[in-house]
């Protein structure tokens, strides 16, 4: 465990090492306004203003984010178990899954806005939205993928459907849920900020936009920085859960 912790804490310092200095160099030769270097950045994210409006926002960008992650993946984990255990249901469903795997989810943002309203319920249904469907499908192909013999010398031991539900899908899924997780965190908080750019004043997506309208660059870039931040430490945190709840693998 310390040597997981230890190299993804490397990974980490090396990464931010080599960003700082592509944004240092990127920053001083295009000499823009628009890209402040990284001391007037760090400055603008010591002053007053940003150290009182700045928790607040990643506070309600977290708790979304959170929250979209536990409802979808307590929405697909159940129905992923139950077509990779049917598998005359998964043929009959497949098709539909097929074609509203493939919708862009982000473009039924306003049907959702209509439905939900414009406080946290509405970007917390468009996550679910996009994580549902990527856990579904890994969840159903981890399933699908179990050796049958693995089943059968369960079944030789008196297991019926639920004791094979208990023992060996769902302890069999939880990696993929994990995958999904790590995989599905960018696009996740890609939507997050697309959601709190529209009819909202909370979260880093609204406060990001809107130091970009007031033309207030080094306090945007706090916030870009912010949200960034929130998907490295949620990445961290699902490969760490992944490691551990997947010793068995090894």
């Amino acid at each position: 465990m310390r040597r997981w912790v230890g190299a993804g804490l490397l990974n980490v310092v090396l990464g931010l090492g080599l960003f700082y200095l592509l944004w240092l160099a990127l920053g001083s030769y295009l000499d823009n306004e628009v890209v402040p270097l990284p001391p007037a950045v760090w400055e603008a994210a010591q002053s007053e203003r940003v150290q009182a409006e700045l928790p607040g926002h990643l506070e309600v960008s977290t708790r979304r984010i959170l929250r979209a992650l536990a409802l979808s993946t307590l929405l697909a984990l159940p129905l992923g178990l139950v077509l990779g255990q049917s598998r005359l249901l998964n043929r009959l469903l497949a098709p539909l899954l097929a074609l509203t795997y493939a919708i862009p989810k982000v473009v039924l943002l306003p049907v959702v806005l209509i439905l939900y309203g414009t406080g946290d319920a509405s970007k917390v249904a468009l996550i679910v939205l996009v994580l549902f469907f990527q856990i579904l499908v890994v969840v159903r192909d981890a399933a699908l993928n179990i050796p049958g013999e693995l089943l059968e010398s369960v079944r030789s031991l008196g297991a019926g459907r639920r004791a094979l539900y208990w023992y060996v899908y769902l302890p069999a899924s939880l990696g993929a849920v994990l995958t999904a997780w790590r995989v599905s965190v960018g696009t996740a908080v890609a939507v997050l900020f697309i959601a709190e750019t529209t009819a909202t004043r909370e979260g880093l997506g609204y406060y990001i936009v809107n130091n970009s309208q007031r033309l207030r660059y080094p306090e945007m870039y706090v916030g870009i920085l912010a949200m960034s931040a929130l998907g490295v430490a949620l990445y961290l945190v699902t490969d760490i859960l992944e490691r551990l709840l997947g010793r068995w693998k090894a």
